[in-house]
């Protein structure tokens, strides 16, 4: 029973072990989300949402009352009185509505910031998984590489080949087992840039689901500029802008209403008239030479500008998407062309090279050009779909709202 109970303990000990090593299980959604949820860049910005909670608490105060208590040698000696101003014409209210907007711009701001998370989350993803299929290319080489040592040597112990070729396929060996062990550390800083997103330990391993082979959905361009009309960063940041000025020209207009200050009180000591008699007054500036004229119409022509400046961009915005629209349409085509067509060809000749050179057709220069060629095609294949993500994290940064 304990040799039985200690097999148990060993195998799941070995599970947890391969596991921990394999990492956990990683889409490109999971770690959206814990980006979205985790980044400390987020968190930081995201705790500007209390200075802006506090700003509208600024903007609910009402004045404060102000007593004055005074002593005099003349009658009456004493008095004391209470001042409280009051607003009217609504202009608390409209300054609580400037602060109301002047915190959706913070949060307009904000979500700028998380698209921009989003798309480096989303770039560091499919690096990370870019940088695993070179580390599994390269291996794949260095195999190829042994497997010529193996038949140069094999050829020169029959005496086909001269000893040179055998030097030249342990060159091609150790170049690879080089070109591999920088794979796999450009691996490691890969996962690092990730987890630094995802604020995770640096340590912390993956087994990412979706691989940098799994090109994106297609999209179309109507959709995405109707989308980025209403989504855009940039635009909803001035259309914010545009809200906040009409919110201070309302505030302006209603300060030109003048406050009224209420004085209330009460004089003592003034024998032999009383003791103690009440007094009060009203005070009230009138708005006759300053009326906010030049506060009104500066923010009249900041509107304007904005207005302007919405335009622009605006259509700045709708070529950028289309530019960004082709591009992805460009990288998407490369890419299938490496994959249906470049890549079976050139591993076909490299097959091909290889048997002729264990056949005794083909000298091994003959072999290493095939096999070189085969290299390059295929890292011009991985490349060009880290291309695609690349460009797919980048339209859709632009268009502002996630696409699926």
């Amino acid at each position: 029973m304990k040799s039985g109970l200690g097999l148990a303990l060993l195998v799941t000990m070995s599970a947890a072990s391969a596991w921990a090593q394999q990492g956990a299980r990683l889409s490109v959604e999971d770690a959206l989300d814990l980006a979205a949820k985790q980044n400390l860049d987020l968190v930081a910005a995201r705790a500007r949402r209390a200075v802006s909670r506090a700003g509208v608490q600024i903007a609910r105060e009402r004045p404060n009352p102000t007593i004055s208590f005074g002593a005099l040698r003349d009658s009456p000696h004493e008095s004391l009185f209470i001042d409280q101003p009051l607003e009217i014409g609504g202009q608390r209210a409209r300054r609580i509505a400037v602060a109301n907007q002047e915190g959706s711009l913070a949060d307009v701001e904000i979500s700028a910031l998380e698209r921009q998370v989003r798309r480096n989350t989303r770039e560091a993803y499919f690096q990370l998984s870019f940088a695993q299929a070179e580390t599994e290319r390269f291996q794949r080489v260095l195999e190829l590489a042994r497997r010529l040592e193996q038949i140069a040597r094999d050829r020169f112990a029959a005496g086909d080949v001269a000893q040179l070729e055998v030097i030249q396929a342990a060159l091609e060996v150790a170049r690879a087992e080089a070109d591999h062990k920088v794979a796999q550390q450009d691996e490691k800083v890969a996962l690092s840039q990730l987890n630094a997103l995802l604020n995770e330990p640096a340590g912390t391993r993956w087994q990412l689901v979706d691989a940098v082979q799994d090109l994106p959905a297609a999209v179309e361009l109507p959709q995405l500029l109707q989308l980025a009309y209403s989504s855009n960063p940039e635009l909803q940041h001035l259309a914010q802008e545009q809200k906040v000025e009409q919110s201070r020209r309302s505030l302006l207009k209603a300060e030109r209403i003048p406050n009224i200050d209420f004085e209330f009180g009460s004089d003592f000591n003034s024998p032999p008239d009383f003791q103690s008699g009440p007094r009060g007054q009203i005070a009230l500036s009138i708005p006759l030479f300053a009326r906010n004229q030049g506060e009104i119409a500066q923010s009249l022509a900041s509107e304007r500008q904005l207005d302007a400046a919405l335009a622009a961009t605006k259509r700045s915005v709708a070529a950028g998407i289309e530019t960004a629209f082709f591009d992805l349409g460009a990288q998407r085509t490369q890419a299938e062309t490496y994959r249906d067509s470049l890549v079976p060809v050139a591993s076909k000749l490299e097959a091909l090279a290889e048997e002729s050179y264990r056949a005794g057709k083909a000298d091994i220069l003959t072999v290493l050009t095939a096999q070189r060629n085969v290299q390059d095609v295929e890292h011009n294949y991985l490349q060009s779909l880290l291309s695609v993500q690349s460009s797919y994290a980048g339209l859709e940064e632009l268009v502002g709202a996630p696409l699926k």
